[in-house]
């Protein structure tokens, strides 16, 4: 067992680095070979108050959240990068076995894709971008490390961790889904690696309030009476006293998040130089100014892998791929490998750590990723088969 250690702040091109994360555990992380765990919200009651956070005042905390910064000083390298260390692997996509024929001239955004929200130290939310992948429990996400542990202060994992698939202007399609348990790279975990700044995050069963999708239509929750015991654990947000008599939010489960969007197939060890698809939230703008996306919906880049570096970041061996995205909101989109236009799956092969102006002219042009290799996969497999269950 060994507490975790905060050194390095996340330079953003010569600016101040977005460590917004704040962190409210500071139990020591749990570390098996390469893989390190820490608890996210360890109880069903904990779970709730969570949700109430976001969903509160017309879930004023969702819509007012502000995206994760993650620009860094990445450089395109024809020399040294990645390579692989044991033989090339891909685990299937959920519902994947049968092969599908197709194509299609435009690009249908997957379901599996949406935004993760936290509470930073600064006290306000903040969201980042994140996939459902598969799992034996189908209850598993994947997004960049730095949107689930504090790499700016002494603390440990973000505070009320939630994934929300498809969201899009305060609703919420498919339900909340909370974390329940982080894995990441023990080297992240503890020294801060930018190579291995990925993370893959269980999450319960989701959960939705009342009728519909829409998070703001607080008039449609369900309510019933309970005692003042069990009205004295919830947040205050999902808790009213009307007449001397109490009453909780009724939270519908909304089931298994990959029952409901699926979850991307995972591949690692693989050559550099194959086409990707990323999918994401950019939000916020180039450094020259231009405000080229809005973070309100899900956007794609396509391009070829090849091998970049950012030593700031202690990141000698990532990928890149030619992207326009903007920093904020992009941490943690989804790289996805052989994706089928039909079935929106393919392979998860990268997820952005960060994005970069490598050309100097103030306009971003590249997304990199840590490289998807063996002992990412063995992060991955601790995780995929941790069960998580119901919280409604």
């Amino acid at each position: 067992m060994n507490t975790r250690v905060k050194r390095l702040i996340l330079p953003l091109g010569g600016v101040a680095a977005a460590g917004l994360i704040g962190a409210t555990l500071t139990v020591p992380a749990q570390a098996a070979g390469d893989t390190a765990s820490d608890p996210l919200a360890t109880s069903g009651i904990a779970a709730k108050n969570v949700v109430a956070y976001w969903l509160g005042q017309k879930a004023a905390n969702l819509v007012n959240a502000s995206p994760y910064e993650t620009q860094v000083v990445a450089k395109h390298i024809s020399t040294g990068g990645p390579s692989a260390d044991s033989k090339p692997g891909t685990v299937p996509a959920i519902g994947d076995e049968k092969k599908s024929g197709g194509t299609s001239k435009n690009v249908n955004l997957p379901r599996t894709t949406g935004k993760v929200f936290f509470r930073g130290a600064d006290g306000r939310p903040h969201w980042c971008t994140a996939t459902s992948v598969q799992s034996h429990y189908r209850n598993l996400v994947a997004t960049a490390g730095h949107c689930v542990y504090d790499t700016k202060s002494n603390k440990a994992t973000l505070d009320r961790w939630v994934f929300i698939p498809g969201y899009y202007q305060g609703k919420a399609p498919w339900g909340i889904y909370v974390g329940k348990q982080a894995f990441t790279h023990y080297d992240f975990d503890v020294y801060e690696d930018g190579d291995r700044d990925y993370a893959f995050v269980t999450v319960y069963n989701g959960l939705k309030a009342g009728h519909g999708s829409n998070l703001r239509d607080t008039a449609e929750w369900n309510w019933k009476q309970v005692d003042k015991a069990t009205y004295d654990k919830y947040d205050r947000h999902i808790r009213a006293a009307k007449g001397g008599k109490y009453y909780i939010l009724k939270f519908v489960d909304a089931g298994r998040l990959g029952d409901n969007v699926g979850g991307q197939g995972l591949a690692y060890n693989q050559k550099l130089g194959k086409s990707v698809y990323v999918f994401g939230y950019p939000s916020g703008s180039h450094p020259d100014g231009n405000h080229a996306f809005t973070g309100q919906t899900l956007k794609w880049s396509y391009g070829k892998t090849f091998a970049a570096k950012a030593p700031s970041v202690k990141a000698e061996e990532l990928v890149g791929v030619k992207s326009s995205f903007t920093g904020e909101g992009s941490s943690g989109s989804a790289w996805l490998l052989s994706y089928k236009n039909s079935r929106r799956l393919g392979y998860l092969n990268g997820v952005t750590s960060g994005v970069s102006d490598t050309d100097g002219n103030k306009r971003i042009d590249t997304s990199v990723s840590p490289y998807f290799d063996g002992e990412l996969y063995g992060v991955y497999k601790a995780a995929a088969g941790v069960w998580s269950g119901s919280i409604a």
